[in-house]
């Protein structure tokens, strides 16, 4: 569900733009953002039925399958986002960064009490995705 219509939004993307040269890259790029998101979505919300049906090094962490999911999230929408027509890349990645940043983030509260430091970690990282989430808001203004 979530793939089909993240499809069918880049679709929309690739049809309204002109292009002028191959379009190998633009069609890898689609399929890398389903990919990664797709693999984000799943570690994030499932990581033990992840880790059982894709991600079978064990031992299974779930803060683990948990970053892996955030970071995969991040990489699917630098990809989303510099599918756009006249994409800057700046913002793409600065915004792709400020939402892995911010599951990974979701990540850590959700398993605060697997271990870890977190009462310094989650401030840390919430503080990295407020920065960039404000410089891709600043890049986008001013592109």
């Amino acid at each position: 569900m979530i793939a089909g219509a993240i499809a069918g939004r880049i679709n929309v993307v690739v049809e309204s733009e002109q292009h002028t040269g191959s379009r190998l890259p633009r069609i890898i790029g689609i399929v890398g953002a389903i990919g990664f998101l797709v693999t984000g979505v799943g570690a994030m919300a499932a990581p033990e039925s992840f880790f059982d049906s894709v991600a079978t090094f064990e031992p299974y962490n779930q803060h683990f399958v948990q970053d892996i999911g955030s970071f995969n999230l991040g990489l699917g929408m630098v990809l989303v986002l510099a599918l756009r027509p006249r994409a800057d890349a700046l913002f793409a990645a600065l915004a792709g960064a400020a939402i892995g940043s911010g599951a990974h983030v979701l990540s850590h509260v959700i398993g605060w009490d697997l271990g870890g430091t977190p009462e310094l970690d989650v401030p840390l990282f919430a503080v990295l995705t407020i920065l960039l989430a404000v410089a891709a808001h600043v890049r986008h203004r001013e592109a």
